[in-house]
């Protein structure tokens, strides 16, 4: 499952990770967030020694939000090495987030 992380927690399990870290900015009375929210976790689940996943509710952390531009959510952004290196908008099935993301070849 998912770890919710805050801006204070942002620097440590993000930029940090020398893992790769699939960020998902979301929010409650968001409907799409709730429709991918289990789809990310398949994800992760699948490639539990590839990336880790994590949460950021942009109502709760709205300086997040606003440091990587989120505009719209779900926003799924892929970091490596502290950079954002891809990036998907809105819910999208299985196949097509891995591919926006960078996971598996187009």
């Amino acid at each position: 499952m998912a770890n919710a992380i805050t801006t204070s927690e942002f620097d440590s399990e993000v930029l940090q990770s020398e893992t790769p870290v699939i960020v998902d900015f979301w929010a409650e009375w968001c409907g799409p967030c709730r429709a991918v929210s289990p789809v990310l976790e398949q994800i992760a689940d699948e490639r539990a020694d590839e990336v880790r996943l994590v949460k950021v509710n942009i109502d709760e952390e709205p300086e997040l939000a606003q440091r990587y531009g989120i505009l719209s959510i779900p926003t799924i952004v892929l970091f490596k090495g502290g950079e954002p290196a891809a990036a998907a908008i809105g819910a999208q099935p299985k196949r097509m987030l891995e591919r926006s993301l960078g996971l598996v070849e187009a």
